[in-house]
């Protein structure tokens, strides 16, 4: 019994002292806005004289539209400024020559330009680019709806179409709870942080980067490095986008929508454990959303939301052993 209790005190020492080497949330927060505003600053820098492009904007009345605008400075959501409020307000997502194009993402040489709603005719990319925003809310508010002197890991976020049901996000929590069961309280909580970020209506801002730029980003996070290394391996020009909401910076594999504003209802229904993975206790977060142009009947998203409450299956990641275990996580504030 003794010996048993010595042990638990010893545990409890050298946690204490990992923790004390281990920067804190904010400061990880701190380093990536850092770096992530640096190359940001580098790459405007690539542009010092004002010149010309040519936009031509296609779409229902704008065919033939053509706009004059800044090479390397403007975006789409500036060339929409130039059209109507309507265009500034419902456009989440472009189209630049064919390829789709976040819409704060400046436009580095002439193009052809298609401003895309969720009441197009074919909405595909733009419900994709939404299913994958909401994902990456939800992390958002997973990464500091904890306290502070812990940790979150955000893992992979998993690519599911919206015909799944709900959304997700992968994530690992302190070994210590491995037994936790988030209460109705607890999921109440988490979609209250994130109405308050669809509130602040805060930009998804895009930048492409280099690897080395990347893992500098998440030097503190092994599991993203080797997430950074498979994208970087699997894109045509050997890069990878990072995005940054208000202080959260993270790595994507596909476009997002323009701004946490164009969420509307917004609900998280679940977290699920997953068992074992090479990371720790894997658990899955799910939510619910649809966007400001389109709302449910209060019957309907109860509906809805009993589905998006069932486990999402999507297929298994490549498994990678990490070299050491994740920083360690807490329970909500709320617990």
């Amino acid at each position: 019994m003794v010996t048993r209790t010595a042990c638990r005190v010893f545990q409890r020492r050298f946690a204490s002292a990992a923790a004390a080497l281990r920067p804190s949330p904010a400061e990880v927060r701190g380093q990536r806005n850092a770096v992530f505003s640096r190359e940001q600053a580098r790459q405007r820098a690539l542009y010092p004289r004002v010149e010309k492009i040519e936009v031509t904007v296609r779409g229902p009345g704008l065919d033939g539209t053509l706009l004059i605008m800044n090479r390397g400075m403007s975006t789409p959501l500036s060339c929409a400024r130039h059209l109507t409020e309507h265009h500034v307000n419902n456009s989440a997502l472009a189209i630049v020559d064919g390829e789709p194009w976040p819409l704060h993402r400046p436009l580095t040489h002439s193009c052809t330009l298609t401003l895309l709603t969720f009441k197009d005719s074919d909405p595909t990319l733009v419900n994709q680019a939404y299913w994958r925003s909401c994902a990456a809310l939800l992390g958002q508010v997973l990464e500091t709806a904890f306290k502070d002197d812990y940790a979150v890991e955000l893992l992979s976020t998993p690519e599911v179409p919206v015909t799944s049901g709900a959304f997700c996000c992968d994530v690992v929590l302190d070994p210590r709870l491995d037994s936790w069961t988030p209460s109705e309280e607890s999921l109440r909580s988490l979609t209250r942080g994130a109405q308050q970020l669809i509130h602040q209506n805060l930009a998804w801002e895009p930048l492409e980067v280099t690897p080395s730029v990347a893992l500098e980003v998440f030097s503190h996070s092994r599991c993203k490095q080797e997430e950074v290394e498979q994208k970087a391996a699997h894109s045509p020009k050997g890069t990878v986008m990072l995005y940054r909401c208000g202080e959260h910076v993270l790595l994507s594999g596909g476009p997002l929508v323009a701004r946490t504003g164009l969420c509307s209802q917004y609900e998280v229904t679940a977290v699920h454990s997953l068992g074992q993975g090479p990371w720790g206790h894997h658990r899955r977060a799910q939510g619910l959303s649809l966007p400001l142009q389109l709302q449910a009947h209060h019957t309907i998203w109860r509906k809805l939301r009993q589905r998006a409450e069932k486990p999402v299956d999507v297929p298994e990641p490549e498994n990678v052993t990490p070299s050491s275990p994740p920083d360690p996580a807490q329970p909500p504030t709320n617990q």
